[in-house]
């Protein structure tokens, strides 16, 4: 017997799109680079972040987001 009631979560939804993307083709900041390359946010890590940014644009956070 299912213990769950008819109010509880549902599990055979289909997620939206615009949850599943990065949406990088905003600002993405030397912060999400690091956040994303799972990295603590120091000032040596920013330092690359930006320095990544600066070379590959936005694409940059993509290439570390699967």
């Amino acid at each position: 017997m299912n213990d769950q009631s008819e109010s509880g979560p549902q599990r055979d939804h289909v997620t939206p799109d615009a949850l599943l993307h990065t949406g990088s083709g905003g600002e993405v900041t030397a912060e999400d680079l690091v956040l994303a390359s799972g990295r603590d946010i120091t000032p040596q890590n920013l330092a690359w972040a930006e320095r990544k940014l600066a070379a590959e644009g936005p694409a940059a956070l993509d290439k570390m987001l699967p």
